[in-house]
């Protein structure tokens, strides 16, 4: 295998480093615009409402993940202990809640469970109630009632990484609980399983953090909400810069969890012995108990909302949906496909020049430029437009045109932000082909170049595909960036979905959030069959 000893002194590590620096550009500018002075503007925030900012985030963080676990990992053992009637189809519609992006099963449950939706009217007309004040009913836009939504559609990492756990301990630890006494899921299971579960309980509280959809229609105050009000609100970017340093560290610290907790992850195989949790079935009410575990998650993250939006359709699309469904068809798909290309290609230079070309310091390059990933989407559109501002200022220093126009800028946060799921799908690819594949090709003289095109390209062309239809579905749901840096008059499925959800008018919203759902059941299925293929 080639490889050069100083990537500077070659093109290709010279092309890596340029196509790095840009993805690791908008994030840096986050932190020089955090740097310019904003007033007396966050020195106020941090007397007044920082502390509700920050408290009502961590209350947040606090419930999701508390119901998110109780949703996962419960559920995750009932389908790897338990054998009972409809198991292997509860197993597999368990994660279609992952497909709902969580500010749509808001809008959805909003709608459905409010002063005027079909809940409080049955209970007025039923009991003869005039007004809200004859009767008790849960304020619906409240922190707690956010918590359990979010946790109905981010369970499904818990459950997944929770489920490969169950199926990857050695079946003789659980054997030797058995004959010991001791029960099998406090004692083994659990205990065995505790590395991935942090794992997925560290991304559901990257994706409360990140939220903005949800929390803005539900008024509660987060540390992202308070970086949308400060940045367009009160006009001081800066000092939303400064806020958003603080959502970073929170971030860096999942982040960093998450990774500790996949590094433990290998203690739990023994040899290859035989594994998985040795099945017991259950019959009566001990199989309805099993099957409202895996139900109850089920029809609150995915089937009840499904429904809601189906009745909006199926009374009749308002007119403006149907009048402009084409045009956000065509402007979803149009912005989808153009990212997906920049993104997957650049991913596809960068991994194969890193794995093929130079020496392990690059690789660590190209792990610092997925760092975009974990930067919530408000945030991320701050680094971009400072990135864009300062490339403009370079410009036209030397002439040239301005680039802050049209989509260019809302393609670049996108590269940065889904970058690390392209690179993710491409050395998945590459670490399937055998390196002697690739020097074989050197012996018989073929050029870098040549042996990429013709042997190794062709070969990680299957991930790169699973990696592109990813990307799609993480772009179409994408909500924050896109509604912060779209040009004028553009609206995809999400903004449009977004503007008139908040203005309650979710019979116009009904059709393209359905549309929304529908594209992400694509990748959903296809990643439960992978899993369910490979415990099988």
């Amino acid at each position: 295998m080639i490889r050069v000893s100083n990537p500077l002194r070659s093109r290709w590590g010279l092309l890596q480093l340029a196509l790095c620096s840009l993805l690791l550009a908008p994030p840096a500018m986050i932190i020089l615009v955090a740097l310019t002075p904003s007033e007396p503007l966050f020195f106020h925030l941090v007397e007044t409402v920082l502390g509700r900012y920050v408290g009502n985030t961590l209350l947040l963080m606090m419930g999701t993940g508390l119901i998110a676990l109780l949703f996962g990992v419960s559920s995750a053992w009932v389908v790897s202990r338990y054998r009972f009637p409809g198991r292997k189809v509860l197993s597999w519609l368990l994660v279609l809640p992952a497909a709902m992006p969580a500010y749509l099963i808001a809008y959805a449950y909003t709608d459905f469970l409010e002063y005027a939706g079909p809940i409080q009217t049955a209970i007025r007309s039923l009991f003869g109630f005039q007004s809200a004040r004859d009767y008790w009913f849960f304020e619906v836009r409240s922190l707690p009632v956010a918590s359990v939504l979010m946790a109905a559609v981010l369970y499904p990492y818990i459950y997944i990484m929770a489920r490969t756990a169950f199926h990857n301990t050695s079946r003789a630890l659980f054997e030797a609980a058995m004959v010991s006494g001791r029960h099998l899921f406090w004692h083994v299971g659990l205990p065995l399983a505790r590395p991935a579960i942090i794992a997925g309980l560290s991304l559901v509280l990257m994706e409360v953090v990140s939220d903005f959809g949800t929390v803005d229609y539900f008024a509660i105050e987060t540390l992202t909400l308070g970086i949308f009000n400060v940045w367009l609100g009160m006009n001081n970017m800066p000092a939303a810069a400064q806020l958003s340093l603080i959502a970073l560290l929170v971030m860096m610290a999942l982040l960093a969890a998450e990774l500790f907790a996949r590094s433990r992850r290998s203690f739990q195989n023994i040899g290859n012995t035989a594994r998985g949790v040795p099945t017991l079935p259950i019959r009566g009410r001990h199989a309805l108990g099993a099957i409202a575990v895996c139900v109850l998650p089920v029809m609150v993250g995915f089937v009840t909302p499904v429904l809601i939006l189906l009745s909006h359709v199926m009374a009749g699309i308002g007119a403006e949906a149907r009048n402009a469904f084409w045009s956000l068809w065509l402007n979803t798909i149009e912005v989808s496909v153009i990212a997906v290309c920049a993104i997957i290609t650049m991913a596809a230079i960068i991994g194969l020049i890193t794995t093929y070309k130079l020496g392990k310091p690059s690789r660590y390059i190209s792990l610092a430029a997925a760092c975009g990933y974990a930067v919530p989407g408000t945030i991320l559109a701050i680094g971009v437009l400072g990135f864009l501002g300062l490339l403009n200022k370079a410009m036209l220093a030397f002439g040239g045109p301005l680039l802050t126009g049209g989509l260019f800028g809302l393609i670049i946060a996108y590269m940065v932000r889904f970058y690390a799921v392209g690179f993710g799908a491409v050395e998945t690819g590459i670490g399937r082909i055998a390196p002697q594949i690739f020097e074989a090709s050197q012996t018989l003289g073929k050029s870098f170049s040549q042996s990429l095109q013709r042997i190794i390209i062709p070969l990680i062309s299957s991930s790169v595909g699973a990696g592109a239809l990813l990307v799609f579905v993480d772009i179409m749901k994408e909500l924050p960036m896109t509604l912060l840096l779209r040009p004028f008059n553009f609206e995809t499925f999400a903004t449009f979905t977004y503007q008139y959800a908040k203005d309650e008018m979710i019979a116009e919203a009904a059709l393209p959030a359905l549309m929304i759902i529908l594209a992400g059941l694509i990748p959903v299925i296809l990643l439960n069959y992978s899993v369910t293929r490979r415990q099988n």
